[in-house]
């Protein structure tokens, strides 16, 4: 198959099983609601080494958010046993203290539900109150108050959805990339969790070559410096450079939707001579999401 003169190899991305909670993180302008959203997605670009995954999703007019202001949403996802320390440690941490920021449950419908018990914060001088219909707590800080939930919701989600722009160097396979991020960024019931969307080191499961326990190691099979040095290279001929762009998502016509969008925005950029996808012959997670089928 081929679209825009670029070839979409016949595979598929593999993904597995997440849980993932919303915060909607409003603030006095939208410059400040992001701010807050960009320190709370920190650390958080791969569950190999980092304490979840998460990634800003969406920005929020102010007749969206609970309170009437502008916001920008975030996806948290990580084991369900996980998930309070992860949104409650990026709460207090991150949110809590940014001018004027707000967070509140992105998941209101959500069944399964925790608390993050961020009342205590204020140390006996906090009290209840509404903004809407939503139970809050106002805690006093030094800037004046804190106003924002403490209950939030989480529900089952996909990780790992992904696909592979390759080029003949790196400035042809980047330009790709940035041009399919540019296409996902902000769509609903998305994130991608690295830096800018995209990924210069995809990795594989646990590692060939060292006797010592490692999670993850380099996806050797995908390094065009390795074509000629290793038997069952992936990289086709004439790929110097290729970058994966990797999605979380709220449910698997989601992922497949910005997939859709961001290969076919790679290859409208006339640089791109390859799509691929990362799948590790389904031994890694039980969602298979075949590159053909998507634009079918």
């Amino acid at each position: 198959m081929e679209i825009n003169g670029t070839g979409i190899l016949d595979t598929f991305a593999e993904a597995f099983p997440v849980w993932l909670s919303r915060v909607i993180i409003t603030a006095a302008t939208q410059e400040w609601a992001y701010k807050a959203a960009v320190e709370a997605t920190g650390f958080a670009s791969s569950k190999i080494g980092c304490p979840c995954e998460a990634g800003i999703e969406r920005y929020h007019s102010s007749e969206e958010t609970p309170d009437g202001r502008a916001g920008v949403s975030i996806l948290i996802c990580t084991d369900k046993k996980n998930m309070k320390s992860n949104v409650a440690g990026r709460i207090s941490q991150c949110i809590l203290p940014t001018p004027t920021a707000s967070a509140f449950d992105g998941f209101p419908d959500a069944a399964s539900r925790f608390y993050t018990r961020m009342h205590y914060f204020g140390d006996r001088y906090e009290e209840r109150c509404m903004v809407g219909s939503r139970r809050c707590w106002k805690i006093p800080v030094m800037q004046g108050e804190y106003v924002g939930e403490e209950r939030f919701g989480t529900v089952k989600g996909i990780a790992g959805g992904n696909f592979l722009v390759m080029g003949k160097d790196q400035r042809s396979a980047l330009t790709g990339a940035e041009a399919a991020m540019e296409k996902i960024k902000g769509m609903r019931g998305v994130i991608t969790s690295f830096a800018g969307g995209i990924v210069a080191s995809g990795s594989k499961v646990g590692c060939n070559n060292y006797h010592f326990p490692m999670s993850a190691s380099t996806n050797h099979l995908w390094c065009p410096g390795l074509k000629d040095h290793i038997p069952d290279s992936l990289v086709p001929e004439g790929v110097a450079s290729l970058y994966e762009i990797v999605l979380n998502g709220i449910d698997e016509p989601s992922i497949k939707n910005a997939m859709r969008n961001g290969i076919q925005a790679a290859t409208e950029t006339g640089t791109v001579m390859f799509i691929g996808a990362s799948n590790f012959n389904g031994k890694l997670g039980q969602y298979r999401l075949y590159l053909h089928d998507l634009f079918r």
